[in-house]
């Protein structure tokens, strides 16, 4: 894939064989982030587990400081009390069988986030094939399966996000935007690797962060130093 003028200039201002200090590579992202429109800051982990182990399974939720610069739309499947509560708590559509229905007939995907109370699970389950590989299925590790419908989305409008290990190792999460600045940046950062280093499993053998990289939407790849939170 040929690369355009610009990221070849861009490219120009980091070091390919340099792991930078996490906030030497913030700086960076920010410098080779100059694009027309306020580019999201992505973080990319890859770990020395293996995704085909269950006990090797990396995944979770954060919420980060300062949010991703991005609102979510958050569909919640509840009834009777707890809709009416995920409707007052701002939920941005909140149904049952009717949900299930739209979903299924009008490959309607108009949300980012899925929250259901447990007894709405066997519901859910019924979308299962469509909302997972988009990873969009509800889960009770993810905080997205629960009774507390209120804290569930407050959590996901204030900038939670969720990590996970995809096939090939990898961990991609968007850590804000460019034009949060270097404090903010810093700050999202560091709690995103804190999470991820709390979640190693017990069955990880070996060194747990092989690398870890920073890039802004159009820009080249940062490496990070990961010494500091091994």
């Amino acid at each position: 894939m040929k690369k355009g003028k610009r990221y070849t200039e861009l490219s120009k201002l980091v070091d390919k064989s340099t792991a930078y200090d996490p906030s030497e590579a913030i700086r960076l992202v920010q410098e080779t982030g100059k694009a027309k429109f306020d580019e999201t800051v992505e973080i990319h982990v890859r770990l020395g587990v293996d995704s085909r182990h269950a006990d090797q399974q990396v995944r979770g939720a954060v919420v980060l400081p300062h949010g991703t610069g991005r609102s979510k739309k958050v569909l919640v499947f509840a009834k009777g009390p707890k809709a009416d509560e995920a409707t007052a708590a701002g939920a941005d559509y909140v149904g049952a069988e009717d949900l299930v229905e739209k979903i299924q007939k009008e490959n309607w995907f108009d949300f980012d986030v899925v929250v259901a109370t447990p007894d709405m699970m066997g519901v859910v389950g019924r979308i299962g094939k469509v909302l997972g590989p988009k990873g969009l299925m509800p889960n009770p590790k993810s905080g997205t399966v629960t009774m507390d419908v209120t804290k569930a989305i407050n959590d996901i409008k204030a900038g939670k996000i969720e990590y996970r290990l995809d096939k090939t190792n990898l961990i991609h999460c968007p850590i804000g935007k460019v034009s949060f600045g270097q404090e903010k940046l810093e700050e999202n950062f560091k709690t995103i690797m804190d999470a991820i280093v709390k979640a190693k499993p017990a069955a990880a053998k070996g060194q747990y962060l092989k690398s870890v990289a920073l890039s802004a939407t159009m820009g080249p790849g940062i490496k990070v130093n990961t010494s500091k939170f091994l």
